[in-house]
């Protein structure tokens, strides 16, 4: 059985490359682990966890008592000494402003029934469209900003990226235009819908073939996640990648519920045509779709027998949040749900069944109706339309997506600021991306966010320039990458509570992650798993002249995986973990190429550059 990942402790380790030379030895040493521990010793503290006291875990009591390191504090920047491992001052944190929270959103008072739909405020001009940036489409490496913004909205910055950007004329041009995926060639991506029927297929069809043995439905739920991980690898549409992964985590449907198999991949293509488009829309269509009912159960709901799973987590995680609402509020919320049927293990046909709708007034918060007819389906349009434009649900998206794309911690200004633009443009979310993209908080936050498991394997698989072709059996790598993804901790949409995946920095932060992807690494660099249906380079083909110095080699495979110049650390890592001086000269002969290449990109791809997005 593949280790599945829960949310762990930290690991912490010291930030000192040199902090013990024997560290690095291959005696006692797995080659795989000898890698990562060499990129890494400074990585675990950066994933998570205070590098004081990482550094005193690292160098154990007996040093602190001898220990001559030159310290300053940083709460009292006056206080320096020699001894930084037994100061007393050693744990004190740099004092950071603190916004003030704003004053919490008052409950809406009820309303007279009905309450109409919000409209949307008159539309405003398209943004104008940046302007070429010279000096960047003329640099060969990314810039610190293309960086940031790629890392963050996309699944990795490679050479071919860099070249969109320059090609778009700048960083933000090319944002921009990923808001508008239509505008955004995708031939090749589009075509990896046939590789699997059950993808395309209509519930008919997917429950007929479980039936006949021809794909299970667990099997049609794996081919799914793969498919979404190989779109995230070989997609020219990032922007439209990554927010269909925010709104299936946010709007989740555990792709191993019981019976969600026939509805699953049409509820995760559902998503991905409003991803860029409308939250309100986007709401309407999620909740009324038999993928979340066969989930939280309203598809069984009936007026006799109103199920409360669905009205209780639309409420709490998809809207306003816990602590918002009543225990009637919920009742009436399933109430208006009641009628969205699903024949389940039978002819799996939805259908809006007027005799199972429960009828009579309802009241949630603000929203009061009379709901006097057999047909609720314009209550429930009107009810869900209504929370996805209340203050809360704002305030609460907006933190996801500061959480996901700035900080574990976003600051309550950038939060409300968000919230504010969600609600001028009536639920539209390309303004809001565009509002967080422009923040001085996204700015400042480089480096801050761990890439998740499914984040790394499909970030390893677009460094290295791996090549999936279409599978022609059960170890295809197009197969094998969602082992791969699950074997680190986590697979797409495999999260079996309703909330989705978390998305902070110290779920995936524990040693058992660390340690998996360090594995996951080195089998893909060396080019022993997956072995079919997948084009690697070369360890030839990583050197551009061979005779050069291996420290040149080094920044230029950094420049490569990690689109910057090789800091001296990853330098000094590549050295220890290979074993080869930085004025060796690398020929088609030298170890590097015959048999170290796999150990020297995976001392790339365990350091904290990569680790990080």
């Amino acid at each position: 059985m593949p280790h599945r990942l829960i949310p762990a402790q930290p690991v912490e380790a010291s930030t000192d490359l040199d902090a013990s030379p024997g560290l690095f030895s291959r005696r006692g040493l797995s080659w795989r682990a000898a890698a990562g521990l060499a990129a890494a010793v400074g990585a675990a503290p950066l994933l998570a966890g205070s590098p004081a006291d990482a550094a005193e875990a690292a160098w154990g009591p007996k040093h602190a008592k001898v220990c001559q390191h030159k310290h300053r504090c940083e709460k009292h920047r006056k206080h320096t000494c020699r001894h930084k491992h037994r100061c007393k001052h050693r744990h004190h944190k740099r004092p950071t402003t603190q916004t003030p929270a704003p004053a919490p959103t008052p409950t809406p008072t009820p309303v007279a029934t009905p309450t109409p739909t919000p409209t949307s405020p008159d539309p405003s001009p398209p943004p104008p469209v940046p302007g070429d940036d010279p000096d960047f489409v003329a640099s060969p490496l990314p810039t610190a900003w293309s960086l940031h913004l790629g890392n963050r909205f996309s699944y990795g910055v490679t050479p071919g990226l860099h070249q969109s950007m320059r090609e778009a004329g700048s960083p933000d041009a090319w944002f921009e235009r990923q808001l508008d995926p239509a505008s955004v060639a995708d031939t090749d991506t589009d075509a990896m819908q046939g590789w699997w029927v059950s993808i395309d297929a209509d519930h008919t069809t997917i429950a007929q073939r479980d039936k006949d043995g021809i794909e299970g439905g667990w099997s049609a739920m794996a081919n799914y996640a793969r498919w979404c991980l190989l779109r995230r690898i070989s997609s020219q549409r990032q922007v439209l990648e990554v927010m269909t992964e925010f709104w299936e985590n946010h709007l989740h449907v555990p792709v191993h519920d019981d019976g969600v198999w026939t509805y699953r991949a049409a509820y995760g293509k559902l998503l991905r045509s409003h991803a860029l488009g409308r939250f309100d829309q986007m709401l309407v269509a999620a909740i009324t779709h038999p993928a979340m009912g066969i989930s939280l159960d309203n598809a069984s709901s009936t007026k006799r027998a109103p199920n409360e799973n669905l009205g209780r987590e639309l409420l709490e995680l998809h809207t306003v949040g816990r602590g918002n609402f009543t225990e009637d509020d919920v009742k009436s919320s399933a109430r208006i749900l009641t009628g969205y049927r699903v024949d389940m293990w039978r002819t799996w046909n939805a259908t809006y069944n007027e005799t199972s709708h429960w009828i009579g007034p309802v009241q949630v918060m603000g929203f009061a109706h009379a709901n006097s007819v057999p047909d609720g389906r314009p209550v429930a349009e009107a009810y869900l339309t209504y929370l996805a434009h209340h203050p809360l649900t704002a305030a609460r998206i907006a933190r996801k997506l500061a959480v996901r794309f700035v900080s574990d911690q976003p600051s309550e200004q950038l939060v409300a600021e968000l919230a504010q633009v969600y609600l001028a443009s009536g639920t539209a979310i390309d303004p809001v991306l565009r509002a967080l993209v422009a923040h001085p908080d996204f700015r400042s936050a480089a480096r801050l966010k761990v890439r998740t498991p499914t984040d790394d394997v499909v970030a390893t698989y677009r460094a290295l320039g791996a090549q999936v072709v279409r599978p022609t059996a059960s170890s295809s790598a197009a197969n094998a990458i969602l082992w791969q993804a699950d074997s680190i901790g986590q697979s797409p949409f495999s999260w079996g509570r309703p909330d989705g995946q978390p998305q902070d920095n110290r779920s995936w932060s524990s040693a058992t992650r660390v340690l998996a992807s360090f594995q996951f690494h080195y089998q893909v660099s060396g080019r022993w798993w997956p072995k079919q249906d997948v084009v690697y380079r070369a360890p030839i083909d990583w050197v551009p002249t061979p005779g050069m110095r291996f420290d040149a080699l080094v920044d230029h495979l950094c420049r490569q995986l990690l689109g910057t110049p090789a800091p001296a650390r990853l330098v000094q890592a590549a050295c220890q973990a290979t074993q080869t001086t930085a004025d060796a000269a690398i020929t088609a002969t030298h170890p590097i190429v015959g048999w170290k290449m796999p150990m020297l990109l995976t001392t790339l791809l365990d350091s904290p550059d990569h680790l990080h997005r």
